[in-house]
């Protein structure tokens, strides 16, 4: 095997390990996001938990973060503005991202 070979496969690894990661980044936020939206609209227990699970199916209506998005600005859009919604997908994004790292 060469030298090129052995970078080649490196580099196919850690683009299937950043994949990995981001898809559980993303994961792990909508959940967050879920219990977060689901506390705004009165919701505890049972109720929260299947109203996160819809916030978590949203995310695969199409790619990108726009349906979820949607989701939020439907369900909570009397509540809060789009951007604060946006801003609350961003924080919850980099607390997923940073307790995946320190869980690795």
């Amino acid at each position: 095997m060469t030298t090129f070979d052995e970078r080649e496969r490196a580099f196919e690894a850690k683009f299937a390990h950043d994949a990995e990661m981001k898809f559980r980044a993303e994961a792990r936020r909508n959940r967050m996001l879920g219990f977060w939206a689901a506390g705004l609209l009165g919701k505890e227990g049972d109720e929260a938990a299947a109203y996160t699970r819809e916030v978590i199916k949203a995310e695969f209506q199409e790619a990108g973060e726009d349906d979820v998005f949607r989701k939020l600005r439907r369900d909570t859009g009397h509540l809060l503005s789009d951007e604060e919604i946006r801003d609350k997908m961003a924080e919850f994004t980099a607390l997923a991202k940073a307790e995946l790292v320190e869980e690795n």
